[in-house]
């Protein structure tokens, strides 16, 4: 590179020291290449002299002899220069980068080459250069307060302060402020979509003023704001707020006359806490917490920014911003300076929206022995109403305290009373559930169902500590699964839960089955017919103790939407109370018409129902109805109705017996480890196949339920429609006794929901013939038990086509085989007093029994297990079937 021409170095280097004063050139001949200093230059030093003087044109007349470059370093003429190829040219560039990066330059001009306005650019990070430029382009102004703040590039370096105090600050809150409206700006997807472009753009279609932000996506990007997030949530939602509010604007400018404000919601923050492990250490941070509302207020008008007139000189003060927490008004007037009294000016205030509710932690997450806990929250703009009572919902927001004056007066001054500001609600209507699974969840899911006997492995695998009561555990299974809820034309809902009523002897696990629902279903509500009121089970009114109106508090059956309601001692309930629940048992629904208050809740829950009968045992020689003391109503309601009788079979005793005892050796707590045998007779629980560990049945369930929907296309509905006209008739047989359960077109539905819940454990996305031929056995079963003993062994011979489905023929033969032993243990003791150890049955009358269900082969039946576990021996030569006691 050339030097500088003579003339610069004639004028003082006017480029090395821009900012020296120089006295104006007077006379060439005055030596300006002198080394003394000029004619009072000492002097006036000071003060500077001013170069654009009346002599300033002298300073740019043409000096032949100094207007010269310098010859020295120039090596080559103009002439000999030759243009670089590109690859020379390229290699050129690359060595002098090496060499830049050598002598420690990092791609910018060395300060001195170049006049570079002091490099001012230099001081300014690259991201304040960036929005510079980006608010040139939108043709805005940055104004002066925002010039005098500083952006700062490190931003998680918070110089020892806290949080709170960091993000508070001026400098930091603008970069926060910038990085955020930057994510909302840049953001996009694995697909390049551009995410809050559609968001914002969606929210403005429906007039909303709510942006949800996922956390997850938050912290990929920006870190530090992710990090800063939970630590002071009320200081960056308000930046995050303004930022989203400036880019709604910039692509909807008009929007402002719609919504004033612009409201960023935290959606997906990893760690969800319970509502009875809240601390300390969780107050003024950003929470996640799940539960159900328990009760909910109106929606009030809450002050956000007020006016007040003077009185005196009808001055308007203000306005005020009102905080949650303390009521903000003016000392004095400034226009009269008077004290008051001060009025809020209506018309001038803004409000806004205010709700509270009380959420309390889902029933099936209390520990043993606990009372629920609950907890209010606020919800505020346009949050309200995004939950009623009984809704399971999850709730980001702000856990704080505020000053309440009741509590302190209760419990001294230093208590608070906490809530949660809320930022964002989900309601766990559908599909949450299913993404509580794992990939390993659903792929051991799929591979299960896949078991050509998936279903007498469920069947098999309810309650496994309960020894037999195969179709009580087939009712629960099927009621666990539930059917399709269906709407048609929009006027009126059929339900999909399948309601269970057992009734019989007591001591026979009648409760134990309640409490195993209660452990393996995903959402369940216990509770006692004794210690349960109208009210409690369906929903009451009282007053709120803060604001004094009335509210609605949900009860047990609300409580259980989308889940499951068991009632232990049903026949203790009252029938005002019991009646209650007549709606909510068919219709789904609660209606409230109390105070005021008229509206109606949801109660989509399946009822499993413990009875006893009257007299404390079940007298097979009476009818279902004249056993037990529930109205036909409420009977016709429940879809199974499980009669459990506590008979005397000395085989099956002693089974019951060994079952129970090997139970309480293996379970002791003492014993670690089971031995072999006792294996065996834990098994001999559930025939022959395997069960479904528990903690993975528990989650075949939900999957089914969320994800399955079978429909009915391939329905065989002539069997259907022949089953019930066959019903009918037989249920109106005996007219001279006491009417029997008589058959409706609720007994239909139940078949139907029966055949949906059987295609749902299959995972089945149709209702096939299978289906529908358990669902008319489990029907079968529950009605012909219903019956009196007299009429139901004519119904049994009647339906055996239909009751002998997917029964192995060897329990068919049991089952004859027994009751050939009952009729001959009860002939002996009629006829002569006594019973015999050894019952002799011959071998041509159990033939006989079978033909009639078309089993013609009876030896494999005599080689089985179940056959000599039973403690049955077959004697060929004498055609004899001996069963020692």
């Amino acid at each position: 590179m050339a030097t500088s021409p003579s003339r610069t170095s004639r004028r003082g280097d006017l480029t090395s020291s821009p900012g020296r004063d120089l006295p104006p050139f007077e006379d060439e001949s005055e030596g300006l290449l002198g080394e003394g200093p000029l004619p009072g230059e000492e002097e006036e030093e000071g003060d500077g002299e001013d170069l654009i003087g009346m002599g300033m044109e002298r300073d740019y007349r043409p000096i032949p002899a100094l207007d010269q470059y310098e010859a020295e370093g120039l090596d080559l003429d103009d002439e000999d220069l030759s243009e670089l190829s590109p690859g020379a040219r390229a290699a050129a560039e690359e060595a002098m980068r090496r060499r830049d990066r050598e002598q420690g330059i990092s791609g910018r001009l060395r300060r001195g080459l170049l006049y570079d306005s002091e490099d001012e650019d230099d001081e300014l990070p690259a991201s304040r250069r960036r929005r510079i430029g980006e608010r040139a382009a939108e043709g805005i102004t940055d104004g002066e307060e925002e010039e005098m703040i500083e952006s700062i590039e490190n931003l998680e370096d918070m110089k020892g302060h806290t949080v709170r105090e960091w993000v508070s600050m001026a400098a930091p809150r603008l970069e926060i402020y910038n990085r955020f409206k930057n994510f909302l700006r840049t953001h996009v997807d694995e697909n390049g979509h551009n995410v809050f472009k559609e968001k914002i753009s969606d929210m403005c279609k429906e007039n909303k003023e709510s942006l949800a932000v996922n956390y997850e996506d938050l912290a990929a990007r920006e870190h530090v704001l992710a990090y800063f997030l939970p630590e002071a949530p009320a200081e960056m939602l308000k930046v995050f707020d303004e930022a989203a509010k400036e880019v709604v604007l910039a692509m909807y400018p008009k929007y402002d006359r719609i919504a004033h404000e612009i409201h960023v919601r935290i959606c997906n923050l990893p760690l969800v806490e319970e509502i009875r492990s809240l601390r300390q250490l969780h107050l003024n941070q950003l929470i996640r917490t799940s539960g159900v509302v328990s009760s909910c207020t109106g929606v009030l008008p809450q002050l956000s920014m007020v006016k007040y007139n003077c009185n005196k000189c009808n001055f308007v003060q203000g306005p005020f911003f009102q905080s949650q927490n303390q009521e903000v008004k003016p000392g004095s007037c400034p226009e009269c300076q008077s004290q008051g009294p001060f009025d809020i000016n209506m018309e001038e205030t803004v409000y806004q929206n205010y709700q509270r509710i009380k959420i309390q932690e889902s029933p099936g997450k209390v520990p043993a022995g606990r009372l629920p806990r609950s907890k209010d929250a606020i919800l505020l703009a346009d949050l309200v109403d995004s939950c009623k009572p009984g809704d399971e919902i999850e709730l980001t927001g702000i856990y704080h305290n505020n000053y309440d004056g009741s509590l302190n007066m209760a419990n001294g001054f230093p208590v608070f009373a906490t809530v949660i500001l809320a930022n964002h609600i989900t309601r766990r209507d559908e599909g949450v559930a299913v993404a509580e699974l794992t990939d390993e969840d659903v792929k051991a899911i799929v591979t299960l169902s896949k078991d050509e006997r998936i279903g007498e492995r469920i069947f098999a695998s309810m309650a496994p500590s309960i020894y037999g009561h195969e179709d009580i555990k087939r009712a629960l299974a099927l009621s666990l699964f539930g059917g399709e809820p269906k709407n048609p034309g929009g006027k009126h809902k059929v339900r999909g839960d399948i309601n269970v009523l057992l009734c019989g002897d007591p001591g026979t696990a009648k409760s134990q089955f309640l409490k195993y629902v209660e452990k393996v279903a995903s959402r369940a509500v216990f509770t006692t017919g004794q210690g349960a009121s109208a009210v409690g089970l369906t929903a009451y009114v009282q007053r709120h103790p803060v604001s004094r109106e009335w509210t609605l508090e949900a009860g047990a059956l609300v409580l259980a939407d989308r889940g499951v309601c068991l009632i232990d001692e049903f026949d203790k309930m009252n029938d005002a109370d019991r009646t209650s629940i007549h709606e909510a048992m068919e219709q789904q629904s609660i209606s409230i018409s109390k105070a005021g208050i008229v509206t109606s809740l949801q109660a989509r829950c399946t009822v499993i129902a413990a009875s006893n009968p009257i007299g404390g045992r079940y007298d097979p020689s009476l009818t279902f109805a004249e056993n037990v003391d529930l109205t036909e109503p409420i009977v016709s309601r429940f879809d199974v109705l499980c009669v459990v009788r506590d008979t005397v079979d000395p085989v099956q005793d002693e089974m019951l017996a060994r079952f129970v005892v090997s139970s309480h050796i293996k379970h002791h707590p003492s014993n670690k480890e089971g031995g072999v045998a006792l294996e065996e007779v834990v098994l001999h629980n559930s025939s022959d196949v395997p069960p479904i560990p528990q903690e993975l049945l528990r989650k075949y369930i939900i999957y089914a339920k969320e994800r399955v929907h079978p429909k009915l296309n391939q329905m065989d509905q002539d069997k259907v429609a022949r089953i019930y006209s066959d019903l009918r008739k037989e249920s109106m047989v005996s007219s001279s006794s006491p009417p029997v359960i008589p058959i409706t077109v609720r007994h239909i539905e139940s078949m139907i929901r029966m055949a949906e819940a059987h295609a749902k454990m299959h995972l089945r996305d149709y209702v096939l013939e299978d289906d529908v031929n358990m669902a008319i056995r489990v029907m079968l079963e529950s009605f012909i038990d219903t019956q009196k003993f007299s009429v139901m062994r004519g119904m049994r011979k009647t339906f055996a086509r239909y009751l002998a489905f997917r029964r192995d023929n060897n329990e068919l033969l049991l089952f004859i085989l027994k009751q050939l032993v009952a009729e001959q243990v009860a002939y002996q003791r009629n006829r002569y007093g006594v019973q015999n150890d050894t019952i002799e049955i011959p071998e041509k009358d159990l033939q006989d029994k079978a033909r009639q269900i078309n089993i013609h082969n009876l030896s494999a039946f005599y080689d089985s297990d179940l056959f000599r576990s039973n403690k049955f021996n077959h004697d060929g030569k004498k055609k004899l079937i001996l069963q020692q006691f």
